[in-house]
């Protein structure tokens, strides 16, 4: 009897688990972009954004923007978080979601353009009003990391795929393909995010030049073709972990630096 129960509370927090909208790029992940952007801020623009969100608070408010999810306060900002596509698309196709918002998939890139506008936006199209410019700055620094996160640009079909089921670490699938990129990949090197920050911000700064010279088109194009070569992947994996983090660490280190200094970049014209 006891054991029966006890199963039943391991299937009933597994489904819990699993039922959990997954954050994007995870705590560690956007606290790794604000720290690179951060490293990479004009000394007037540093002084700007720690007078607007505190000292360091680029890197402690870069969260906020997922944490608010489940308030009331700011209801339709959940899908200003991803816009997922569907496979097989041209590049002119995705590059243009960059200019005709598209009208399903999410609104991450019509959110963003317009809170850098300082207007912010729902996603019925009606800009929303008296946003100081503290919860702007919260938000920009969030989704700027996002549009980098390969699971936000993924498919709308499996819901950025949070319903791809993945075993990590386990003979059964205990996690979905989200979730791994989120979270799983990052988790999987043990840094902590200053650690994690410094490392990239030695090892790829030879691409600093090239990355600051990409357009927006050039980068989300990016992004969508390591999303789907991450699927075609799906189909090849042997199931082992290790050869996973091995396959992609630094594609996603990659996506996490990227983030970075695109999100100083920004802030740097911003201000």
């Amino acid at each position: 009897m006891k054991g029966s129960i006890t199963r039943l509370i391991i299937i009933f927090l597994c489904a819990v688990a699993y039922a959990l909208p997954a954050w994007s790029w995870g705590q560690k992940g956007h606290r790794i972009i604000a720290k690179i952007a951060y490293d990479n801020l004009n000394c007037g623009t540093r002084k700007k954004v720690d007078k607007i969100l505190g000292k360091g608070g680029i890197v402690y408010w870069s969260n906020w923007a997922d944490e608010i999810k489940s308030d009331t306060i700011y209801p339709d900002s959940y899908d200003w978080h991803f816009q997922d596509f569907n496979g097989g698309l041209s590049d002119s196709v995705v590059a243009d979601a960059l200019v005709h918002y598209p009208a399903e998939g999410g609104n991450l890139f019509k959110a963003l353009d317009s809170l850098v506008k300082g207007q912010g936006t729902k996603d019925d199209g009606q800009w929303t009003r008296g946003m100081t410019e503290e919860v702007l700055l919260r938000f920009i620094v969030h989704l700027s990391g996002d549009r980098y996160c390969p699971m936000h640009m993924a498919h709308m079909d499996d819901k950025g795929g949070n319903t791809v089921r993945m075993a990590w670490f386990s003979k059964q699938p205990n996690t979905n393909l989200h979730a791994v990129w989120d979270t799983k990949l990052i988790d999987s090197q043990g840094y902590s995010y200053t650690e994690y920050a410094q490392k990239l911000e030695r090892e790829y700064a030879w691409k600093k030049k090239v990355i600051r010279k990409m357009s927006d088109a050039e980068l989300l194009v990016r992004t969508y073709h390591l999303t789907e070569a991450i699927y075609r992947y799906q189909d090849d994996w042997d199931g082992n972990t290790y050869h996973y983090i091995y396959h992609w660490r630094q594609p996603m280190e990659e996506q996490l630096y990227i983030a970075g200094i695109r999100l100083a970049q920004l802030l740097n014209r911003m201000y």
